[in-house]
């Protein structure tokens, strides 16, 4: 590259971070972990890192209330490290991907043991806690650290992707987005740049119908006015998933279920649930009272429920489990599966 050259690709690099972080500074959304532009407040790494890991594949309305009952109970990362994991995982339920919640409490008990209770602010030291990625250390590194890191979530990705018109389909259009996005990030506010792209996905350049009238950066994207514009970023077709059967037991007593805790790896670890058997791939045979159908990443599962009757003794001797009164559910931690499965059956109770 000429120096030339290179001068008006820094020029490019500024005006584009300038018009963004304009837009930013009147249209920031609000969220109870971001520092508001030009605040004199100092970020919290806690509460970016636990944002962060909550918002992975999942919505900023989904995010909020668990966002806001977790700093509430644990506000630092030494509470946090602190406690029981049956209380973390009960509290995570519901928001999905438990490999998440698992791997959180792996991450505070490490910043505690090995940092003194605080994050490391390098992407490469963010990078080595359990849990962290690619992505949360760069995020981590520039929201809450300020450094110049380059922070792509699929927001961020789809407003590249239209900006420098970026057909390559997904997932190899990934490198070619981060190598155009490299020369934008400002060593100035590299966070606000990072969290203000996060926006103009959000709320401008949306999956469908993007509002390119009230862009800011609307006058060098070269998207801009395609009829084809909400394909971009190209996405790959999308495999049919296969679907898994499995049974639930429902095993009642004195007002009582019997519950157990799953396995602490493999899906839905470390969580309450009702005892059952493996989820396979032939349908069933067995009839229940109940059935739902619920979507994993790779898999759909179709799980029947089925009432049994509690032996003697210990039920399902070979798990973990406990006597749950059916009047405090609620309070079980259930992921979404079971919550909807023993929803079924109290509507049928009436």
């Amino acid at each position: 590259m000429s120096v030339q050259t290179s001068h008006i690709a820094d020029a490019l690099a500024g005006d584009f971070a300038d018009r963004l972080l304009g837009w930013y500074d009147h249209a920031a959304r609000v969220l109870p972990w971001r520092i508001a532009p030009h605040s004199d407040a100092v970020p919290d790494p806690y509460r970016i890192w636990l944002a962060e890991v909550m918002l992975q594949q999942t919505t900023v309305a989904a995010v909020a209330g668990y966002f806001a009952r977790f700093t509430e109970r644990w506000p630092t990362v030494a509470d946090l490290a602190a406690a029981d994991d049956a209380d973390v995982m009960a509290a995570w339920a519901g928001l999905g991907y438990y490999a998440r919640a698992r791997n959180l409490l792996a991450c505070a008990r490490a910043v505690v043991a090995d940092h003194g209770g605080r994050f490391p602010g390098s992407e490469a030291e963010l990078r080595a806690l359990p849990g962290i990625g690619d992505y949360t250390a760069a995020s981590v590194a520039a929201i809450a650290f300020g450094r110049p890191a380059i922070v792509v979530d699929a927001n961020i990705e789809r407003v590249i992707a239209r900006h420098r018109l970026i057909e390559t389909p997904l997932p190899l259009a990934k490198r070619e987005i981060r190598a155009a996005l490299a020369p934008l990030v400002p060593r100035d506010r590299p966070g606000d740049f990072a969290q203000a792209l996060m926006d103009l996905g959000a709320t401008i350049c949306t999956p469908r119908a993007p509002a390119c009238a009230i862009c800011p950066v609307m006058a060098d994207c070269r998207a801009r006015g395609r009829a084809d514009i909400d394909r971009l970023p190209v996405k790959p077709p999308k495999k049919a998933k296969p679907r898994r059967h499995g049974i639930a037991h429902w095993i009642e007593a004195d007002g009582r279920i019997w519950l157990v805790r799953r396995p602490g790896k493999g899906m839905l670890g470390g969580m309450r649930a009702l005892p059952g058997g493996d989820w396979i791939n032939a349908p069933l045979s067995e009839s229940g009272v109940a059935s739902v159908d619920h979507g994993f990443t790779h898999f759909d599962l179709t799980l029947t429920l089925v009432r049994r009757e509690a032996p003697p003794e210990v039920p399902d001797a070979a798990a973990e489990g406990e006597w749950w009164p059916i009047s405090d559910l609620d309070a079980a931690g259930l992921p979404t599966l079971y919550r909807k499965l023993v929803g079924k059956m109290l509507e049928k109770r009436g």
